[in-house]
């Protein structure tokens, strides 16, 4: 299994990226699929997941209202759309996957990308 994130880079505050989670060796629509982030210093965070086949959302309340996950199944990929960034985004964004999601906890997932710095300017 490889998921292999990109799309991060600089932004100003309140501008927008999107990240892209191009995943192999596992289908994305029957996997949860998630994204965390990790700040310097600080612990990895959910940011946000969605469900496999009912395509639930869920979303960590400091980004709600701003990010939208989505899926592609047909390109095997995750999309994450970040809008209204704010110097507080800033950290290494990682996609990950679990075949049946059941805690926000990193923990609980079981295949990881590389990760993709997102760093937002004040």
């Amino acid at each position: 299994v490889q998921l292999v994130e990109s799309g991060g880079g600089l932004v100003q505050a309140g501008g927008s990226l999107r990240l892209l989670c191009a995943a192999s060796g596992l289908a994305v629509s029957t996997y949860d699929m998630g994204w965390f982030r990790q700040a310097p210093g600080k612990e990895r965070e959910f940011v946000a997941a969605i469900t496999s086949g009912t395509s639930n959302t869920l979303y960590g309340d400091s980004v709600k209202g701003r990010f939208t996950i989505s899926r592609d199944n047909a390109k095997n990929t995750v999309d994450l759309q970040m809008n209204s960034l704010k110097p507080e985004d800033t950290a290494v964004y990682y996609c990950a996957a679990v075949r049946a999601i059941w805690s926000r906890d990193p923990a609980a997932f079981n295949y990881w990308g590389q990760g993709t710095q997102v760093t937002v300017s004040s």
